[in-house]
């Protein structure tokens, strides 16, 4: 038995009501069980109960023995001295106030259905991934659809604080925003920190100068990622070296100082080389970018905007000195998805919510038209019968797992609570 599960058990009323009485036997009447905080503090704020003859608001603490009231110091604490019922599965010892008056209890095991137990107990065995691993596929679908939309937005809201802090680095420039989460998306897991660096370290009004020169904006990122401090006999390498430098004395910017790029364990077309070619291209082919896809509500539209290949020297190089069948390297739909998944959308998010508007059912409309995700995590879920038929359901598959299952917080969960009533 856990707090959690009789913290359900008082918010939802899932116990019988119509006869309860304190461990001293007065009658107990619930007009509002009160405010689940999950704050420091007692775990319902403002309830309105009638003991007896006396009506009561204030505070619900609950415990899974009476006792914890004390293991706790709750009665040196003057945060609880409000708290007006304790509710409890074991009743096993008084509880006082500082002032000595007694705190009427609970003893909830005493109204819960033998059912309701089971049902949880079931929940919470252990299974070799999730708990409800067996049961998941029984949900009805207007439960897993409503659930899996306000998933979607939590994760789009746990997306959107870290770009409005960007923002706020960025002086309330869009723009620059964009530049540094799409510097951090072309460089995957690897290199994504890295890369984001070094959009931060490039300051963005350079990147506005210098977009009609490509060979400039690769000057700038390849030197700055320190592919250029070594010595080549490459033509294009000492091109760009020399743009490099000179741009740095240009602009009167530091040499940057990052840590080395990876290429250990990527496919060609995903070397750092190739990534920050492509990204030079993109800002050299689109100016004033975020003001084009702010408003784009179509993943055909995005594509289109972000179909940009590599410089021509990167066609025929994947590393400087070596050279390689020629290939044209366009961004791939993959990568694209990925872009709107993880940049675009939650920019939108991120904007529309600084600017007041509400943009919900448009971010649904493109992400019904992007293809599922293909990660262990989906594959574990598509193993259990819970198949995805588009990005919004595996985006929130991903933070079903990890904010709800590897936290075990199956009763803050819509599909625990189903599977507690239907079982």
């Amino acid at each position: 038995m856990k707090e959690d599960f009789l913290h359900y058990l008082w918010k939802f009323k899932k116990f019988d009501t119509l006869n309860l009485k304190t461990c001293n036997q007065e009658e107990i009447t619930i007009s509002n069980v009160g405010q689940y905080l999950e704050l420091a503090g007692p775990d319902f704020f403002n309830a309105q109960i009638t003991i007896g003859n006396q009506k009561w608001a204030g505070n619900v603490e609950i415990h899974i023995k009476s006792s914890d009231w004390y293991i706790h110091h709750h009665e040196k604490d003057a945060g609880y001295e409000n708290v007006i019922l304790h509710v409890v599965w074991n009743h096993d010892a008084e509880i006082y106030r500082s002032n000595n008056s007694e705190i009427p209890v609970l003893e909830l095991k005493n109204y819960v259905s033998a059912e309701i137990v089971n049902n949880y107990q079931k929940l919470l065995t252990p299974k070799s991934w999730i708990f409800c691993e067996k049961q998941i596929k029984e949900i009805p679908q207007f439960t897993l659809i409503n659930w899996q939309e306000r998933l979607f937005f939590e994760r789009l809201e746990r997306k959107a604080k870290p770009i409005l802090d960007l923002l706020e680095l960025a002086n309330n420039d869009w723009e620059a925003v964009l530049f540094c989460l799409l510097a951090k998306n072309f460089g995957l897991n690897t290199n994504g920190e890295i890369f984001l660096k070094i959009a931060q370290f490039i300051p963005f009004s350079v990147i506005r100068k210098e977009c009609f020169e490509v060979e400039n904006l690769e000057a700038l990122l390849f030197g700055s990622a320190g592919l250029l401090d070594v010595e080549k006999e490459d033509t294009y390498f000492k091109n760009l070296k020399f743009r490099y430098y000179y741009l740095l004395h240009k602009y009167q910017i530091e040499k940057s100082c990052v840590e080395p790029i990876q290429f250990f364990k990527h496919r060609p077309d995903n070397f750092p080389t190739i990534r920050l070619s492509q990204l030079a291209n993109l800002y050299h082919k689109q100016q004033n970018l975020f003001s084009k896809i702010i408003g784009l509500n179509s993943v055909e539209a995005i594509y289109e905007v972000f179909c940009v290949s590599v410089a021509p020297y990167w066609q025929t190089h994947y590393q400087f000195d070596k050279e390689s069948p020629k290939k044209k390297k366009t961004l791939s739909k993959s990568f694209m998805d990925l872009i709107v998944l993880n940049t675009i959308i939650p920019l939108q998010f991120a904007y529309a919510k600084s600017q007041g508007k509400e943009i919900s059912e448009d971010l649904i409309a493109v992400l019904n038209d992007v293809e599922p995700e293909n990660n262990s995590i989906i594959e574990k879920f598509t193993s259990f019968g819970l198949k995805s038929k588009n990005a919004l359901e595996t985006q929130s598959l991903l933070q079903l797992k990890n904010e709800y299952c590897n936290k075990n917080k199956c009763l803050d969960c819509a599909i625990g609570i189903e599977l507690l009533k239907s079982n």
